[in-house]
């Protein structure tokens, strides 16, 4: 089950998901998605490292990897020029910058539609991921997402997922090489996305 508490640790991977508050769309038209991913390298790639992720019209899915106690200090120090780091509070510090990431798109969003209020869930849900049959399953859940929620038919079908990308040889932030590697080859991924998609599985809730 997700927590809203657990902290971020560096060198530990998570499944973080958030969604729209009430009825909302966090993504009204396709521009949304890549500016969202712009913010979301501005902010976040410089404490995590991606695994996969998938973007739709309400919630939004990645699975990743905090980046090292260094990297995170390095970060730090670019961020707050002239404060000193305390290693118990980096947990606050890589929290903050996903705070950033949300604020900063609703700011943006709530401008470009006229719009007030919050756009998000007040909290940020991650599960950690420990075992290697729960990374398999989180990568396979978060690429079927869209068809669980009707927004296409198979996996291959929906743009604003990592499916495609980590397929494709083209350059990518993303760890394309450690997922390749974890699945065995391109092959093997494939074939573990072609497993029998039960809708609304229980893996995570939204």
């Amino acid at each position: 089950m997700p927590s809203y508490h657990i902290p971020l640790v560096p060198d530990i991977t998570y499944h973080i998901f958030s969604r729209a508050v009430g009825s909302e769309r966090i993504f009204r038209e396709e521009k949304n998605y890549p500016f969202f991913l712009q913010k979301y390298k501005q902010h976040i790639s410089p404490v995590a490292n991606t695994y996969c992720f998938s973007l739709l019209p309400n919630h939004f899915h990645f699975l990743i990897k905090i980046k090292s106690l260094g990297a995170i200090m390095s970060c730090f120090s670019n961020l707050k020029k002239g404060k000193k780091f305390n290693v118990e509070k980096a947990p606050d510090f890589i929290m903050e910058r996903f705070s950033n990431l949300l604020n900063s798109y609703s700011k943006a969003y709530n401008k470009m539609y006229n719009r007030k209020g919050g756009l998000f869930m007040d909290y940020l849900k991650r599960v950690e991921v420990i075992t290697d049959d729960q990374f398999g399953a989180i990568v396979f859940s978060i690429h079927k997402n869209p068809v669980d929620h009707n927004y296409s038919k198979t996996v291959m079908d929906w743009y604003w997922s990592s499916y495609k990308i980590l397929l494709s040889s083209r350059p990518t932030d993303l760890m394309r090489k450690e997922v390749m590697d974890f699945f065995g080859g391109k092959d093997q991924f494939v074939k573990y996305h072609q497993q029998e998609i039960l809708l609304k599985d229980n893996l995570f809730e939204e």
